[in-house]
C-alpha cells in the first residue's frame, strides 16, 4: 500500500472545561474520501482545524500530524497551498454575482488573468452553475451557494479538499448531486476529508471512516465492513411504542438483539424472516422492517442516536 498522505498519532485538543479530541490516530491514503462521522460536539471539526492549522493541538502530549510531509503547527502556510476548505457555513459576498466572487478569491490566489479565467470557467461548468453566473449571491438556493463555495475552494486546483457537513439542510437531490461531484474529484486524484452526521452520506461516498463521540474515536475502518463486524444485517423498528404493550412475543435471544436503549425498541437479527414473522404481532405503519445502517452501529456502540445532544 502507498505511504498515506496524511499520518496523525494521538492527536489531542483541551480546553479548560472539555478534552475536544482524544488520543486520535488515523492515515489518509491519497485520492480517497475519508470521513468523520458523530453528533454535534464529538470533535470533527475541531480534528479538521488541526489539520490545516487553524486549531493548534495541545502544547504538551499533542501527539503528531503529518500532512503531505508538513507539521500545521509548524507549516501552516505551507499546507494550506495545498489545501481548499468548504467551512459549515457559506460566506459568500452577497452584493456580488457567482463570476464575481470568483475572480476575488482568484486574485487572493494570485492565479494570472488568464489561467483564472479559464479555471472560474471550468468550476461554474463544473458545478453546474453555468446559467448563475451572473446572478446575484441573495438570489441563489441553498444548494447552489453550497457548490459556489465548492469551486471556490478549488480554484488553485488543491490536492487536499476539507469538507465541514457540506450538505446540511440540503435536499436529497441537491446532496445526491454534491456527492457525484466529490467522487468526479477522488476520480481526478484530490484527497477528501468530510465531516458529517449524515450516516447515509458517509456510507456513500467515504472510503474509510472514524465514528467519534466527546472527542474519542470509536471505530474506524470501511463502512460496509465495519457494519457486517458490527451490526446484524436487518432492524425492525416499533413505532409509537408504549411500555405496557403486550404484543411483544418472547424471542429467541440467539436469533434476535433487542436494543430498549432507543425512544422505540428495536430488533436486530441477521434472519429476515424472523424479523418479518415477529413483525405480525402489529399492524402495518406501526413497524417499519429495514437494512442496518451507521446510525445502529452508533446506537450498539454508544446506547444513543447520532442525534442526541447528550
Amino acid at each position: 500500500m502507498p505511504s498515506p498522505v496524511i499520518t496523525v498519532d494521538q492527536m489531542n485538543k483541551s480546553y479548560p472545561s472539555l478534552k475536544a479530541v482524544n488520543d486520535l490516530s488515523f492515515e489518509v491514503q491519497a485520492a480517497s474520501c475519508f470521513g468523520f462521522l458523530g453528533p454535534n460536539g464529538a470533535g470533527k471539526t475541531t480534528t479538521m482545524k488541526m489539520l490545516y492549522g487553524k486549531a493548534l493541538r495541545d502544547s504538551k502530549d499533542g501527539g503528531e500530524v503529518n500532512v503531505f510531509g508538513f507539521d500545521p503547527a509548524v507549516d501552516e502556510l505551507k499546507i494550506k497551498t495545498l489545501l481548499g476548505v468548504v467551512p459549515q457555513e457559506d460566506n459568500l459576498d452577497e452584493e456580488l454575482d457567482v463570476l464575481q466572487n470568483l475572480t476575488i478569491y482568484a486574485r487572493f490566489y494570485g492565479l494570472p488573468t488568464s489561467e483564472a479565467a479559464s479555471r472560474i470557467e471550468d468550476l461554474i461548468n463544473f458545478m453546474e452553475l453555468t446559467e448563475k453566473k451572473q446572478v446575484r449571491i441573495r438570489e441563489l438556493s441553498g444548494g447552489m451557494k453550497r457548490r459556489l463555495v465548492i469551486a471556490r475552494a478549488l480554484l488553485h486546483s488543491p490536492k487536499l479538499l476539507i469538507l465541514d457537513e457540506p450538505t446540511t439542510g440540503l435536499d436529497p437531490q441537491v446532496r445526491h448531486l454534491i456527492w457525484s461531484k466529490i467522487r468526479e474529484l477522488k476520480e481526478n486524484g484530490v484527497t477528501i476529508l468530510l465531516t458529517t452526521h449524515y450516516m447515509e452520506e458517509a456510507f456513500q461516498i467515504c472510503d474509510r471512516i472514524i465514528i467519534m463521540d466527546r472527542g474519542t474515536k470509536l471505530v474506524e475502518g470501511e463502512p460496509q465492513e465495519l457494519l457486517d463486524a458490527h451490526v446484524e444485517q436487518f432492524v425492525l423498528e416499533i413505532r409509537n411504542f408504549k411500555t405496557h404493550d403486550a404484543r411483544i412475543p418472547e424471542i429467541d435471544s440467539e436469533m434476535i438483539r433487542k436494543d430498549d436503549s432507543h425512544q422505540m425498541p428495536l430488533f436486530y437479527s441477521n434472519d429476515w424472516t424472523a424479523l418479518k414473522n415477529l413483525s405480525s404481532h402489529w399492524q402495518r405503519g406501526e413497524y417499519h422492517l429495514r437494512q442496518s445502517n451507521l446510525e445502529d452501529l452508533f446506537l450498539k456502540i454508544t446506547g444513543r442516536s447520532l442525534n442526541d445532544d447528550q
